[in-house]
């Protein structure tokens, strides 16, 4: 059987089935476009007969990403991801889902791909970080509003805040929020303001010359001030005055930097169809029924999240009250594993017949815990069907090690996706 490895099935031949369903698991038992040869293991738990299919299947290397990704975010995983799956088991003009958008790696790929993406998020930063990439302003109308802004005149500022602001700085970023708030306030946002309050986000804190603030933790956690207070003590420092408008100009060239004209055609002509959506995954029905054609999404792990603490200066410069965002938290295993069958219940409805799910599953608590052992029988009780795990072992460790049985019972770090299908 000849198997393209760019292509699992011909995007104009694509076919459901049992025949689809052979070539798939053909294709990844005999993939070898990195020199490498897949090994075959056994599902953890036997009471499932489950074909574990592992290798180097997409590289690692953040430069072989679109820049339009580089947005920093909690637990996100890499493009090269969503690409493998969207490229295997889409079409062009399909849509492709993500009920866990986070920073939007899936949606943006897939409408890079000429895909219709859609996506979820109960964190109301997501959509904010992730609809100006889809439609994305070109850098003479980011210069010209930011020039248009007047981030000097005097205003009162957040005195704490100086432990992370030069107080010219903080006067700038203060200037800057007032004047996006208001703009959502009257309705009259458009996609050159939401594309400087995605920048302004995402330049907030962080540990280089390329944010607003001195020196403190990256960008996807925010310390407190007590914290940086604490920091700026140790390390002898004090925050620095910071140019807002080139910072936000330094980045969203960094941003657009590999934006081809027919890449910023594709996404302005797909702009229409884009459906970005804040709400729990398990109701969405904003969604149609039967209308999706692949899901690639990364669910919230066994974890406590602190979301106040992480978010609150986020929070602050776009007005979200951190309180009312209600993330999904579980501590007890039963308690996730009840919770994702809910979600597949409404991913099987949205779903195409012989869509498929990639739900990719990460370590929890020292490898103790697979996730994976919980998502398959949560997906048969909703009535979807487990077809295989895949796992790339290329970012196994900081090591050299290889992901086999032994690291199988342990759980490891790497990537590892459950492959559903409806």
């Amino acid at each position: 059987m000849n198997l393209k490895q760019q292509g699992l099935i011909p995007e104009h031949t694509q076919k459901a089935g049992a025949q689809a369903n052979a070539q798939l698991h053909a294709a990844m038992a005999q993939f070898a476009e990195f020199g490498k040869t897949t090994e075959i293991l056994k599902f953890p738990d036997p009471r499932y007969e489950l074909p574990v299919y592992v290798n180097e299947f997409w590289t690692a290397k953040q430069r072989a990403g679109h820049s339009l990704h580089e947005i920093s975010y909690r637990a996100c995983f890499k493009p090269q991801l969503p690409r493998f799956f969207i490229t295997r088991l889409t079409g062009k003009n399909d849509v492709v889902y993500d009920p866990f958008m986070g920073r939007g790696t899936t949606v943006i790929e897939a409408a890079l791909l000429n895909r219709v993406p859609v996506g979820c998020d109960i964190n109301p930063l997501s959509r904010i970080l992730t609809a100006p990439r889809l439609n994305p302003p070109e850098l003479a109308e980011i210069r010209q509003r930011l020039q248009s802004i007047d981030l000097e005149k005097p205003r009162e500022i957040r005195e704490d805040l100086l432990a992370f602001y030069h107080p010219d700085t903080l006067r700038a970023i203060t200037n800057l929020r007032s004047y996006l708030l208001q703009k959502e306030r009257n309705g009259n946002l458009d996609r050159v303001d939401a594309w400087i309050r995605m920048v302004a986000t995402n330049r907030l804190t962080g540990h280089s010359r390329g944010f607003f603030s001195v020196y403190t933790l990256p960008p996807n956690q925010a310390v407190s001030v007590e914290a940086q207070q604490k920091i700026n003590k140790k390390r002898s420092q004090t925050p620095p005055v910071r140019d807002v408008r080139e910072i936000i100009m330094r980045k969203s060239r960094s941003l657009l930097r590999k934006l081809q004209p027919g890449e910023r055609s594709l996404l302005r002509g797909l702009s229409q169809r884009v459906k970005l959506i804040t709400a729990s995954a398990e109701q969405t029905p904003q969604i149609a029924s039967s209308s999706v054609k692949l899901v690639v999404t990364s669910p919230p792990f066994l974890d406590i999240v602190a979301y106040a603490q992480d978010n609150w200066l986020r929070c602050w410069f776009n007005g979200i009250d951190p309180a009312a965002v209600k993330l999904w938290q579980f501590r007890k295993p039963a308690d996730w594993q009840e919770k994702m069958t809910t979600v597949f219940k409404e991913l099987k409805r949205i779903l195409v017949p012989g869509g498929h799910v990639a739900f990719e599953v990460g370590e929890v608590r020292k490898g103790q815990i697979l996730l994976e052992t919980l998502v398959v029988p949560a997906a048969l009780a909703a009535g979807l069907t487990p077809e295989m795990v895949i796992v790339n072992r290329q970012v196994f460790t900081k090591t050299a090690n290889c992901w086999g049985i032994d690291n199988l019972k342990k759980g490891t770090n790497t990537n590892r996706i459950v492959l559903l299908r409806k």
